[in-house]
């Protein structure tokens, strides 16, 4: 192994083994499955093992590429289907990006051709023409009030797949293909799918059947269906894929009932009463002798809820034209019954009407007649009331003068007497109002003068007090000491007119004293 840059002569004996080969550059998701060649370092001959990128590799002399790889990424949804050359076992990959290991190989799940039609129809993403992967894992959209059931080989058991719902093929499951009669009449495998439908739905058939009387007649009907099936009952989903081809079978089995029934019958019975004959046959009665309303296919839980009558015909020619004329001559007679029916009618309206008018005239002249008898008794009291009525009124409106001239003395009297005694309360309470105010008035004046008197002598006591005070004590004494002369000299320096001082032991007569002090009328000289 020469590594570049070099260069280099070959030596004799010698050549170049694939030529100048190209260092391996590899990412980050990229990976070279290589094996030993001879004996390498911790490798033995023919083993396999992964180079893992980011790295830049040059393969030795002992080992050869045996390929690229690159890293598969797969979303949530998505997988591959992964062998071990060594064991052969086959497993699924999803939801990650994975790089396969040394002794791994993607595998591939061959489907036929019949599955691989009914996928690439119902995989509207599929552009048309394009193969499918077949190492990619295999995805199917159950659509909604749809079943679908899935097989596997391995374990030998089948699950029931409800949609709306995704469905990864593992690789030993397989999808149950379904293959349905079709057609009017019904003819096997005419539609093929890989999912059943759950109803409500219709489907028609037509059975040709005869009555007593040997007519034939081909029926179309139509059958409104569905699965009646518990989603949370495993077995109970499983049932409903135990009938292979359910809508041939169903058809045959309404089909074998209507026959047996019709045969019983002639012709114009069952012309006039087909629905309640078809749909008695079909439903059965119950114990009340009325008709049920459901027929349930116990094997698979289909249930049929109603029943279609689109048209009758007769298969034979002859009968076919007889049918027809009896048709039309039976829509001729009900015509014409109809015409006399109606004539009869309008005619007994008529009758009918034409008494109520002679009744009702008859009513109105007697109503007329009773009307001017009415007239002729108030036309009489009329004028009796008009002889009688002015006399009466003249008396009356007398009687009710007087009565009012009565009722107004009465009144004046009642009013004048009121008067009085309204004008003696009026003076009475302005009396009672003016005596009070003068005694009032009075007391307000005697209230005025105590307060004056007490507050003169308040003052008066006030001013004497002042004035002892301003004296003094000692002034007093030395008054009391100096003679008679010298005494009065210093009163009436100080303002004082007269002074009398005891030593409180000898009674004074003050009454004729306190006449010099105070006035005449008790009021005290300024």
């Amino acid at each position: 192994l020469r590594r570049g840059e070099a260069s280099f002569f070959l030596h004799p004996g010698e050549k170049l083994e694939s030529g100048v080969q190209n260092m391996f550059v590899l990412g980050e998701e990229d990976g070279l499955l290589v094996r030993a060649r001879e004996a390498f370092e911790d490798h033995k001959a023919g083993d396999r093992w992964m180079i893992l990128g980011p790295c830049e590799y040059v393969p030795p002399v002992q080992v050869e590429i045996v390929e690229r790889r690159q890293a598969i990424a797969l979303d949530e949804n998505e997988g591959i289907y992964v062998r071990d050359i060594r064991s052969g076992k086959v497993r699924s990959v999803k939801g990650r990006c994975y790089m396969l290991e040394p002794y791994e190989e993607l595998w591939t799940k061959d489907l036929p051709a019949s599955v691989e039609q009914l996928l690439a129809e119902f995989d509207a993403s599929t552009v048309k023409g394009a193969k499918r992967d077949k190492s990619r894992l295999i995805s199917f959209r159950v659509p909604h009030n749809a079943a679908v059931q899935i097989y596997d080989f391995k374990a030998k058991t089948a699950r029931i797949v409800f949609g709306p719902e995704l469905v990864l093929l593992e690789p030993d499951e397989h999808f149950t293909q379904l293959s349905l009669s079709g057609g009017k009449p019904k003819t096997p495998n005419q539609i093929r799918s890989l999912v059943l439908y759950l109803g409500p739905n219709f489907m028609r058939d037509i059975i040709t059947v005869e009555t007593s009387d040997h007519a034939r007649l081909s029926l179309t009907l139509s059958y409104n269906w569905y699965f009646d099936v518990d989603r949370s009952d495993a077995a109970s989903a499983a049932k409903i894929f135990s009938v292979p081809d359910f809508v041939g079978d169903s058809c045959k089995a309404i089909a074998s009932r209507v026959r047996g029934s019709v045969a019983q019958v002639p012709f114009d019975l069952f012309h006039r009463e087909s629905a309640k004959i078809i749909r008695s046959s079909v439903f059965g009665k119950d114990e009340h002798g009325h008709v049920r309303e459901k027929f349930i296919f116990e094997a698979n839980k289909l249930v049929i809820t109603s029943i279609d009558i689109q048209s009758v015909e007769p298969v034979d020619q002859k009968t076919r034209d007889s049918l027809q004329k009896s048709v039309q001559l039976a829509i001729e007679i009900t015509t014409k019954s109809q015409e006399a029916t109606a004539r009869h009618e309008a005619e007994r309206r008529e009758q009918e009407a034409r008494g109520r008018l002679e009744r009702q005239k008859i009513a109105d002249e007697a109503e007329a007649e009773k009307a001017r008898t009415n007239l002729l008794q108030l036309q009489a009291s009329s004028a009796a009331v008009e002889s009688t009525g002015q006399a009466k009124a003249e008396a009356q409106a007398r009687a009710e003068a007087a009565e009012i001239e009565g009722s107004a003395s009465v009144k004046q009297a009642r009013l004048k007497a009121d008067a009085t005694n309204i004008e003696s309360q009026a003076s009475l309470e302005q009396t009672k109002a003016r005596q009070e105010a003068e005694i009032e008035h009075r007391k307000a004046i005697d209230e005025l003068e105590i307060s004056k008197a007490q507050k003169l002598a308040e003052i008066e006591s006030n001013k004497f007090k002042s004035v002892v005070t301003a004296i003094g004590p000692n002034t007093l004494k030395s008054i009391a000491q100096a003679g008679p002369e010298m005494q009065a000299k210093l009163l009436s320096g100080l303002g004082v007119k007269s002074l009398l001082i005891t030593d409180g032991n000898s009674p004074i007569n003050l009454f004729n004293t306190a006449n010099g002090l105070v006035g005449a009328n008790g009021v005290v000289p300024k």
